[in-house]
């Protein structure tokens, strides 16, 4: 299914594009990422193998490009009940930017909106799509950084960056 989303020009105006050709050229384009927390521990996704990059590779919850003229935050609850088949109340905490090879020829060049959960786990009632998501576990942060440090390769490169860049997002 072709996906169009909006993507980022010079002038900062936005322009429609389908979302691999904007992973294929790099395009800066808008994306949302969720995290969800339970006290210290976030919920984490490893990726379907079958997924077009990253496949099997650790993710924070959710993340994803809204359509084009759909919010952030629409885009963020529609994804939680895609990827996890949940619903949970979502604040918006901010905004990065980066860019990322994810392999294959294709980057992730983009301008994120961030946006943060909390629930205890056992009130999040999981249904996760096979197609999206393979296994979901809770993790901290310093226990994810330590995983960076053993082997990067089963975290995705934007999940790395925002541990990286942990203290400076406002997400904690």
């Amino acid at each position: 299914m072709t996906q169009i989303i909006p993507a980022i020009a010079g002038d900062g105006s936005l322009y429609q594009i389908e979302k691999m050709e904007a992973h294929r050229q790099g395009a800066l384009h808008l994306a949302i990422s969720v995290f969800v927390f339970d006290g210290d521990e976030m919920l984490v996704q490893k990726r379907a193998d079958g997924k077009y990059h990253c496949g099997g590779m650790w993710a924070n919850a959710c993340c994803s490009h809204p359509h084009w003229d759909e919010s952030a935050e629409d885009a963020a609850a529609r994804r939680m009940g895609e990827e996890l088949g949940a619903s949970l109340p979502l604040r918006r905490i901010g905004e990065t930017t980066y860019r990322a090879d994810v392999g294959a020829g294709l980057w992730e060049h983009e301008r994120v909106t961030i946006f943060r959960g909390d629930i205890a786990r056992d009130d999040l009632a999981l249904n996760l799509n096979p197609d999206e998501v393979s296994a979901v576990r809770w993790a901290s942060v310093d226990a994810l950084r330590a995983e960076v440090e053993v082997d990067p390769s089963q975290i995705t490169p934007w999940f790395r960056i925002y541990l990286e860049r942990w203290d400076s997002l406002g997400i904690a």
